[in-house]
């Protein structure tokens, strides 16, 4: 099955994100299941390179380079990126800039879509 998360949330501003990472880790521990995840908004902040929090029991950016090991596509909304001034080199490279239109085509490829 096809799964598209979309993240909208930064990593520690809330549950949200880590509970998504959780569940798509889930999800890619069978290999039938093809995982996506697209970051918009503040969501884009999860995929920094270099993030490490020191007052939280998870760390996000080794939670997507685990994912991306699985075969899971991670992209990043362009927009909000230029929006927030954040250059490529900032991204974890596992993560990917892509367009809204990259987020259409994922949403009518996937079977589920998932929103956190």
């Amino acid at each position: 099955m096809k799964y598209l998360f979309v993240l909208n949330d930064s990593p520690y501003s809330s549950q949200r994100t880590y509970n998504a990472l959780r569940l798509a880790g889930n999800l890619c521990r069978s290999t039938e299941n093809e995982i996506r995840l697209f970051l918009i908004g503040d969501g884009v902040s999860s995929a920094f390179e270099g993030l490490t929090p020191a007052h939280v029991h998870y760390n996000s950016p080794e939670m997507f380079r685990q994912l991306a090991a699985r075969g899971a596509g991670i992209g990043v909304c362009k927009t909000c990126l230029e929006e927030r001034g954040i250059p490529d080199q900032n991204l974890l490279s596992c993560a990917v800039r892509r367009t809204l239109d990259d987020l259409t085509l994922w949403t009518e490829e996937a079977d589920k879509v998932l929103v956190f």
